[in-house]
Formats: C-alpha cells, sequence, structure tokens
C-alpha cells in the first residue's frame, strides 16, 4: 500500500510538471508541433491548468502523509520541473533539471519506504547526476536541426552535434567507472558485475551508433539508452544492496 502511494504521488507530481510544460509550449507548439495535445485541440486549456494544480496537491499530499522529509522531497521535484518547463527548457542549461531531479527519485522512493538512506546512496546518487545529464543531451542531439530552424537554443545547439556527442560519451564513461568502482569496492558477485558491464556495454553502443546519424534514429537512440540505463541501474541495485 505504501509502494502505491508514493507511486501515485511521483505520477501526480510528474502530471503537473507535464501540464505546465504543454501550458507553456503551446503557443509555440500550434506552429512546431501541432500534434500535442493543446494545440491540436485534445486538451482544453483549462483542463491543463486544473492538472497542474491538481496534480501538484495530489502528488505533495500524498507525500507528505507518508513523511514530512518525502513532502519536502515532493516540493522539491516540482520545482526542479517548473523550472526546466518555464526557464531551464530551450536553454543551453535544459540539462541541469536532468541532472539535479533524476537523483532525487531514488532518494524519494527510499526515504519513503525506510527510516534513512544506506550507504550506497554516496555512488547512486553521482551516478544519477551523471546518467540524467547525459540523458538530457541525448535527447537535446535529436532535436537539434528543429531548435537551429526554430531559433532553440540547447545544449546541443551550443556545442553542436559532435561536441554534444563528445560530452554525452564522457558523462556516460564517467556514470560506468563510478558504478564499477562501487561494485568492486563492495565486492559485487562476478556475475553481476558482468551482468552490469553487459547492460553499460549496450549504452556504449547505442552512443556510438548515433553518433552519425540522423535525426530520427538519434531520437530512437536516445529512448533506448533511456530504457538501457533503467536496466543497468536495476542490476547496479540487485547487486549492492544487501
Amino acid at each position: 500500500m505504501l509502494a502505491l502511494q508514493l507511486g501515485v504521488s511521483m505520477a501526480a507530481l510528474q502530471f503537473s510538471i507535464g501540464a505546465l510544460n504543454d501550458i507553456h509550449d503551446a503557443p509555440d507548439d500550434a506552429g512546431r508541433k501541432p500534434g500535442k495535445p493543446i494545440p491540436a485541440g485534445l486538451v482544453r486549456a483549462p483542463l491543463a491548468r486544473s492538472v497542474t494544480v491538481g496534480g501538484a496537491a495530489v502528488g505533495v499530499a500524498l507525500a507528505a502523509l507518508v513523511d514530512a522529509r518525502v513532502g519536502v522531497l515532493a516540493v522539491v521535484v516540482l520545482a526542479i520541473g517548473y523550472g526546466y518547463d518555464v526557464a531551464a527548457k530551450g536553454t543551453a542549461w535544459s540539462w541541469l533539471p536532468f541532472a539535479v531531479g533524476i537523483p532525487i527519485l531514488p532518494v524519494y522512493g527510499w526515504l519513503g519506504g525506510s527510516s534513512g538512506l544506506p550507504d550506497f546512496f554516496v555512488a547512486l546518487v553521482p551516478i544519477s547526476v551523471l546518467a540524467g545529464a547525459a540523458l538530457a543531451i541525448a535527447n537535446a542531439r535529436a532535436d537539434v536541426e528543429r531548435d537551429l530552424a526554430s531559433g532553440t537554443v540547447s545544449v546541443a545547439t551550443r556545442f553542436g552535434l559532435q561536441g554534444s556527442w563528445r560530452t554525452q560519451a564522457f558523462l556516460w564513461l564517467a556514470t560506468a567507472l563510478v558504478a564499477l568502482a562501487w561494485l568492486v569496492f563492495r565486492g559485487a558477485e562476478p556475475i553481476r558485475v558482468g551482468l552490469f558491464l553487459a547492460a553499460a556495454g549496450l549504452i556504449a553502443g547505442l552512443v556510438l551508433w548515433s553518433r552519425h546519424r540522423g535525426p530520427a534514429a538519434r531520437e530512437l537512440a536516445w529512448e533506448f539508452e533511456a530504457v538501457a540505463t533503467a536496466l543497468a541501474l536495476l542490476i547496479w541495485l540487485a547487486a549492492v544492496v544487501r
């Protein structure tokens, strides 16, 4: 029941952040992405505003009922998400909310289900920061042509396709090294280390494959990178949780 409450809380927060994003982008989306819900007329702006407010209220209330610290984290999640929606998105700093926000998710779940954080969070937090930034850059690379055409600034338009690719590749390498160092430090079973390396290799393969590809392939690659990242994280957690 507790896990369900935390899950519904986080889902409500994400609905709120997503609805505000669509409201904020609706004027531009009418020309660039007419298929999105508000420009397409599938969702009215008043309903989107209700989802923004209602999702925030439900998410924070459910979190606070679990633990006051989780309630505070829920407010932080909203602040980061809203900051991305109205300020960071479309700038060279669009990666920052991902890098800061993603590490909060495991902290959110763990604090909600226990009295404190285990020692492996010393590694999990920087791993999440690095992986979040890498995924954000991969996402920006998928949209670079559209962003250039519309005059939108992103980390990919600022660094260029190859510069942003090198930055992304460096972040993934740093992520893998931190994660692997903790596995070795904690004496993880060789089979679990091997599984993690296989998942990390999958991410590396996707990154290499996407380097000189077109927009559609880069978008597909970043989506698979996100899935492979989740898989690698689950393998890593299975190896370190005692």
